[in-house]
């Protein structure tokens, strides 16, 4: 299985025929030189509406043919933009061609602006994912603050990779992301959500500094691991 990583929220996983993206805030995003037009999935998975997550989901799912997942509000917005969706909702779980993909929990927000009539649309609540693919298991925690729930996660999942948050000012900081990291008790954890704006500027390297146990590490973005 391979995981790209082009910066902010956007990881790219690729195993056999199947490739899925997180999160596609391409153009804007200040970390990547990716085009749009080079970028090939089957799946798109959106965390929340906020427009650095859903970023260029419509176009990529356009292109590709590709079939959009997003809990059921936000997923509905998007089938109005003539996109394939499968909706979901927290604690939903369902059988994919590369795997299982589960909704949990995250606390933060979900809405589109529409700066031209000046109205933000609600869209359902925020999500994290999980995705189940080839024995392995990979968090994205999207959007979120510290909640408790992240406990109950470690308890009843074996998480190997975790992208979390650190950015602070929008999400949580990197002192309440080392207390999310102890209670998923993941493998790996990787930082995500940080340095793209001027309020969410952290330094990566005092959150893996801070790891207890040792087990982080920076996916720089523009590059590929291979989870094994």
């Amino acid at each position: 299985m391979k995981i790209t990583y082009f910066g902010h929220s956007v990881i790219l996983v690729e195993q056999g025929q199947d490739s899925i993206i997180i999160d596609p805030f391409i153009n804007g995003n200040p970390h990547t030189n990716v085009k749009v037009e080079n970028i090939k999935v089957n799946y798109i998975y959106v965390t929340h509406g906020h427009g650095d997550h859903l970023g260029d989901t419509v176009e990529l799912a356009k292109r590709n043919d590709a079939t959009v997942i997003a809990p059921v509000e936000l997923a509905t917005w998007i089938s109005w933009q003539g996109v394939k969706v499968v909706p979901m909702h927290i604690g939903g779980e369902k059988e994919f061609s590369f795997g299982k993909l589960k909704l949990v929990e995250a606390i933060h927000g979900s809405s589109i602006v529409d700066e031209e009539n000046k109205q933000i649309i609600n869209v359902g609540p925020p999500s994290g994912v999980l995705l189940k693919i080839a024995g392995k298991t990979i968090y994205h925690a999207g959007d979120t603050a510290l909640y408790r729930g992240m406990k109950t996660l470690g308890e009843f999942e074996k998480i190997d990779l975790a992208y979390l948050p650190i950015g602070n000012h929008f999400t949580m900081g990197i002192d309440d992301a080392v207390i999310a990291s102890e209670w998923i008790n993941a493998q790996k954890v990787i930082p995500m959500h940080y340095n793209t704006f001027p309020p969410i500027q952290v330094d990566p390297n005092e959150f893996i500094a801070k790891l207890p146990m040792n087990n982080g590490f920076i996916h720089e973005p523009n590059t590929t691991i291979s989870l094994l």
